[in-house]
């Protein structure tokens, strides 16, 4: 069984904006009496509460808070899990000697509630959505079908910049999917050209970040400018946030188009195993995290696994200081942007090491060459 998410973007009303963010207060109410009640518990009395005692508890505590009493219970529990695995996530960075404890939650941060499918949540067949404590039936925007032979099970409810989202997770029966048969192509990754391949094509990597910069250093002044706990901050904080959003949308359209482009013509797609949180930590962080490397290669991860292509990853050192017809190792700084070997090879240093990579994925040949193991990745 395959489990896909299906995101869909959601228009309430006047009315039910104000009652779904309503629900997030209330629930993020909750959370953080959650939390206060495991730390009052450990320091009192050195026990800790897993789930199971507060789930015990949610039925006292709905008809103690008339609030909570008019949402749905399975969304209040989710909740609650929600904190145990905050707990769980911190006892794991204790272990390799972090901190982190769970912090309480403002409600201006609190974004997000899960359902279940048919509890508390249900698709009505006017294509609307019925959510347990918000009035009437909100108006979802079906750009897509949710598949025929889908399970449908959690529904996560979400805000983000001022607009709402709803995401299903479905689940599809398992099907074989055919290896295709077709051309094989390798992809060097840069900050110049965002994609280069072996058969000589490039795409120049769009400025993103560097286009929106000085809207968004505008959009910073002014929320710094405004009073906290204004009408005003709340507004530029809204502006910002929208700012954002726009910037990453582009981002992930053109991410997925390119994805997309390069799954439907190849059936064997080579590219470097390249450790992009080690690279953002770098001098080149900026430029690292405005390329989405790491997004662009989850998008081809899931493409190619739907349409029976393969993805390999491939040692990432030498590719660009390698000649891909001799394999003889010619030294360059990143100012060269040309490779010139000695065999009569000349050509883009980056269309260079797409070869190089495609070549290490099919043949493994060259300095480094052949696949690895997650264990063994390194930087570039």
């Amino acid at each position: 069984m395959s489990v896909l998410s299906y995101k869909y973007r959601l228009y309430p009303t006047t009315a039910q904006v104000a009652g779904l963010e309503a629900m997030l207060g209330a629930f993020c109410d909750l959370y953080n009496a959650a939390l206060q009640q495991r730390i009052e518990a450990y320091r009192r009395a050195g026990k800790t509460l897993r789930y199971v005692n507060q789930a015990g508890e949610l039925k006292a505590i709905r008809a103690a808070d008339e609030r909570l009493a008019g949402y749905s219970f399975s969304a209040e529990q989710q909740v609650l899990r929600r904190l145990d695995k905050a707990f769980v996530a911190f006892f794991g960075r204790v272990k390799k000697g972090k901190t982190g404890f769970p912090r309480f939650r403002a409600k201006s941060m609190f974004d997000s509630a899960e359902f279940r499918v048919g509890d508390g949540l249900r698709i009505r067949k006017s294509k609307r959505l019925s959510v347990i404590g918000i009035p009437g039936e909100v108006k979802v925007k079906w750009h897509r079908d949710l598949p025929a032979f889908a399970t449908v099970g959690a529904a996560i409810l979400s805000r983000a910049a001022g607009k709402w989202f709803v995401c299903f997770q479905i689940t599809m029966p398992d099907e074989e999917v055919q290896p295709r048969d077709g051309a094989s192509v390798g992809l060097d990754l840069g900050l110049s050209s965002l994609v280069a391949t072996s058969e000589g094509e490039t795409v120049a990597a769009p400025q993103w970040t560097k286009g929106a910069a000085k809207r968004q250093r505008r959009l910073q002044r002014a929320l710094a400018r405004a009073k906290r706990g204004s009408k005003r901050r709340l507004k530029a904080k809204r502006r910002l946030a929208r700012h954002s959003a726009a910037t990453a949308n582009r981002r992930r359209d053109f991410l997925h188009k390119l994805s997309r482009s390069l799954v439907d013509r190849y059936a064997l797609i080579a590219l470097e195993d390249l450790s992009v949180d080690r690279l953002a930590r770098s001098m080149l962080a900026k430029a690292v995290h405005n390329a989405a490397w790491g997004q662009l290669r989850s998008f081809l991860d899931y493409k190619a696994a739907n349409a029976g292509v393969r993805v390999e990853a491939v040692d990432p050192r030498g590719t660009s200081q390698t000649c891909p017809e001799c394999g003889v190792v010619v030294a360059k700084t990143l100012s060269d942007r040309t490779h010139r070997c000695a065999c009569g090879c000349v050509m883009d240093r980056d269309v260079a090491a797409a070869k190089v990579i495609l070549q290490r994925a099919v043949h493994g040949t060259g300095p480094g060459h052949g696949l690895r193991t997650p264990s063994q990745r390194v930087a570039a």
